[in-house]
């Protein structure tokens, strides 16, 4: 396990709307697990809840055909901005999750959905900074929806890579993309210290016993899923 995910260079000084998730460790977690499985010129890439744009414009960068959605309009726009900037081509689309792309395939899918445990089980409004985060008691709102629709989104060998807490359950959305009929591991693990939404919730997640009492870092894992 290494102790905490790098930066990825290639990700840029990226510009954020107000409320747009900007780029964090999950962002270079997963950044560094996209660069390792390689993107090579003319693969169709989709990255979902894409937030700032940052792994979309990675992906395109790398000569992807890239295509990314956001259920909040801001980042549809903080996306379609920073990718006009860096000069990339980027279909950034409003919508909720695999909505705007439905009936389509891809090589590879990428997400950093949202995935913090929240005191409330609903998902909040899509206008609100906290759509970026927050799902439900469990953390796992979006998760599930995205294992459930992965496949049928992926060409033969596609790949999926996603990121969440360890808090969410690693084992279970390994279990429910197997169920799908994927091949599905950890590719890798990081501790990171709670950020501030997590680090305003400690009472509730020890209370709901998410978390030691003597915890203070939490872990990230992203998941590698493919299509066989």
């Amino acid at each position: 396990m290494t102790t905490a995910p790098a930066r990825a260079a290639d990700l840029g000084r990226l510009w954020t709307l107000p409320g747009v998730y900007a780029p964090q460790a999950d962002t270079y977690l997963l950044a560094q697990a996209l660069d390792a499985e390689g993107i090579s010129p003319g693969m169709d890439v989709l990255d979902v809840c894409t937030g700032s744009g940052a792994l979309a414009l990675l992906a395109a960068r790398r000569g992807a055909r890239v295509w990314a959605t956001d259920i909040s309009r801001r980042a549809v726009m903080t996306a379609r901005l920073n990718a006009a900037r860096a000069g990339h081509r980027v279909r950034a689309l409003h919508g909720d999750l695999t909505g705007p792309v439905s009936g389509q395939r891809f090589d590879m899918l990428v997400s950093n959905p949202p995935y913090v445990p929240a005191p409330h089980g609903h998902s909040p409004g899509p206008h609100t900074p906290a759509v970026a985060w927050d799902a439900g008691h469990s953390g796992r709102l979006a998760l599930d929806r995205i294992c459930a629709h992965a496949r049928d989104l992926l060409r033969p060998h596609g790949v999926l890579l996603m990121v969440h807490s360890g808090l969410c359950g690693a084992d279970e959305t390994l279990s429910r993309l197997t169920a799908t009929g994927m091949r599905c591991a950890v590719a890798d693990r990081a501790l990171v210290p709670f950020g501030p939404v997590m680090t305003k919730r400690l009472p509730w997640l020890r209370a709901q016993g998410l978390i030691g009492p003597d915890d203070d870092k939490e872990e990230l894992v992203v998941i590698r899923a493919e299509r066989i």
